[in-house]
């Protein structure tokens, strides 16, 4: 009876523990908000905001929903085949400009396909309004008094032919009182747009400007928003790079207005951004809900007085891309502030930042990014591994003391002070630290962490093969035990989607924990014992390469144990003794039972 009601009360802990996690974290570790204000912004019903979204965000984000996917590609040849566009040509994007509103609505990545097959096409980032996939940028001025060029303006071409590194665009347009508007891009060899706004008032007398730009784009394509990696929109504001608000949380405000100025503004996915900067002087950021699950991110720059014979010049950087960590440390140090930061890394990015930079040495050193993950974990283990020897040592010196200790508190059972005097007594006498086991744990902890998070943030992980049917580290095991690996024509779901990764991760976890002293009650016996193999179902629909780091960390683990057994028998015998004497007593109380 009592090995059922701990098998049972293993269990409920158990699924506390998995179900509660993700809460936990989230209660305790909230997202930091930046602080924000309410805007007067006209009324949107409720309703509207996600009412349509029915998409399933995965980790990469973009459209899941057939439906949307066979309209995109209908609306986006119709949008794109009407002409008035601009072409853009280079190494890092690909698209055009639409000269209708000279909205940049058109972008695909050149360096990032969508898939792992060699011929698909590459991932499109930018996609016109009224598409499923909408997501554009558009620079302008609101005028005081004055007609300014809107969404609607046919702009004319009138300087170049094609944006490239090499050729940029000039776009023009003047309105009836003496404003001449123009647009000059420059793009780089990555994904960095140059929009310098120059506006000539030609009138009779002075015109108040406001220059802005904006990134509209649909929550549908979004990447899924977890407690450790943010998706959604993002910026740097008075100093401090800000994760939020979240889509949710915009949805319901309407209108947040950022404090301070803006060092850069967008929408962030996982491996992809949009963002503008300000590459002159100050602006400010805010993020709006249009409904419909349509957001904007608005860079808005002070109001100017524009005097009668004179010009007012302005350039914005236009971000599009992926979020490469060596690109976006390059353009902060061009200006842009704190843009490395836009990758979410977390506490822990003083740790993270190098064991990336190892990461991709090792990579370029092995030419595959599977074998550069064990190397990384076998360094990693191998730097720790005096702290795990230390930690074996403390608790060789415990289990040597554990007979005079029961012997102290059997002698002052009645007397817990004097108990604890000549517990500390002997620890003194002994040289034994009982805080020196728990201190490499808690050095490990944001080591490990640190390293799964470079795994779960890193883009260069991203269709890197490993071996044999890993074709895309950044992706979960495509196999499957009860579809026996892709022989039978049905696809298990996801939480019974078991592959030979999660498999293996199961089975050295579960080696790992027998290796472990048994030095704990019946029932969390138990829940060791069953513990792997609920992780390996928890595990199963992550990447591979997490799945590889973790085996391997296991199989580490194991051969550290099975060293350090040997250089500490009396560990070990000791170990065994007590996992005797603790069953030995179970087998009495269930006898008197």
């Amino acid at each position: 009876m009592n090995n059922q009601r701990n098998i049972i009360l293993a269990v409920l802990l158990t699924a506390l523990v998995l179900f509660g996690w993700e809460a936990g974290l989230s209660y305790f570790y909230p997202q930091r908000e930046a602080a924000t204000r309410q805007a007067q912004a006209p009324a949107v019903p409720a309703a509207s905001d996600n009412a349509s979204d029915k998409s399933i965000h995965t980790r990469e984000g973009g459209l899941t929903n057939a439906a949307d996917m066979a309209l995109e590609r209908k609306d986006l040849k119709s949008a794109l085949a009407g002409g008035g566009r601009v072409p853009v040509k280079a190494p890092g994007l690909s698209g055009s400009i639409n000269l209708s509103g000279a909205v940049i609505d058109d972008l695909s990545l050149v360096r990032h396909r969508e898939s792992v097959d060699k011929d698909s096409a590459p991932v499109r980032l930018f996609s016109p309004a009224g598409t499923p996939a909408q997501h554009f940028a558009q620079l302008g001025w609101v005028g005081e008094g004055i007609a300014a060029p809107d969404a609607r303006t046919q702009w004319t071409l009138a300087k170049g032919t094609q944006l490239s590194p090499e050729s940029p665009v000039t776009l023009a347009w003047s309105n009836t009182t003496g404003q001449t508007f123009s647009i000059t891009y420059e793009i780089d060899s990555d994904y960095l747009i140059t929009a310098s706004q120059v506006v000539v008032n030609r009138g009779a007398g002075a015109v108040g400007l406001r220059p802005f730009g904006l990134i509209n784009r649909t929550s549908k394509t979004s990447a899924l928003d977890t407690w450790n990696v943010h998706a959604g929109p993002i910026g740097e504001f008075a100093g401090a790079v800000s994760f939020g608000p979240d889509y949710d949380d915009l949805a319901e405000e309407r209108v947040v207005e950022m404090d301070g100025s803006a060092g850069f503004t967008g929408f962030t996915d996982i491996y992809w951004m949009s963002a503008l900067a300000p590459a002159k002087g100050k602006a400010e950021g805010a993020y709006r809900s249009l409904g419909g699950g349509l957001f904007r991110a608005d860079l808005l720059y002070p109001q100017a007085i524009l005097p009668a014979g004179k010009q007012l010049a302005n350039t914005t950087w236009l971000f599009a891309g992926a979020k490469e960590s060596g690109l976006l440390d390059k353009y902060e140090d061009m200006g842009i502030e704190k843009f490395g930061l836009s990758i979410d890394w977390g506490w822990f990015r003083w740790f993270e930042k190098p064991i990336f930079w190892l990461l991709l040495k090792l990579f370029e050193f092995a030419g595959n990014f599977g074998v550069a993950i064990i190397l990384l974990t076998l360094v990693i283990r191998g730097l720790m591994f005096p702290i795990a020897q230390k930690q074996f040592a403390s608790m060789a010196q415990m289990r040597a003391v554990q007979p005079k200790m029961k012997a102290i508190q059997e002698r002052y059972k009645d007397d817990k002070q004097k108990q604890q005097q000549e517990v500390m007594k002997l620890y003194k006498d002994e040289g034994v630290n009982p805080l020196s086991g728990c201190l490499p744990i808690f050095l490990q902890i944001p080591i490990f962490f640190a390293l799964y998070k470079v795994l779960l943030l890193a883009i260069e992980m991203r269709h890197q093969p490993f071996v044999l049917w890993i074709k895309d580290l950044s992706a979960p095991d495509p196999l499957h035990i009860l579809n026996l690996f892709g022989l039978l024509p049905f696809t298990p779901p996801s939480f019974l989607a078991i592959g030979l990764l999660a498999l293996l991760l199961g089975i050295t976890m579960f080696l790992q924990f027998k290796l472990n002293p048994a030095q704990m009650d019946p029932m969390q016996q138990q829940i060791f014992m069953f513990m792997p193999w609920v992780m390996m179902f928890v595990m199963a629909p992550f990447a591979a390469g997490l799945l590889i780091y973790w085996i391997t960390s296991n199989v580490l683990t194991i051969a550290q144990q099975w060293y350090l057994y040997s250089r500490h028998p009396q560990l070990k015998s000791q170990a065994d003794k007590g996992a005797q004497d603790k069953a030995r007593a179970a087998d009495r109380d269930k006898a008197g039972a």
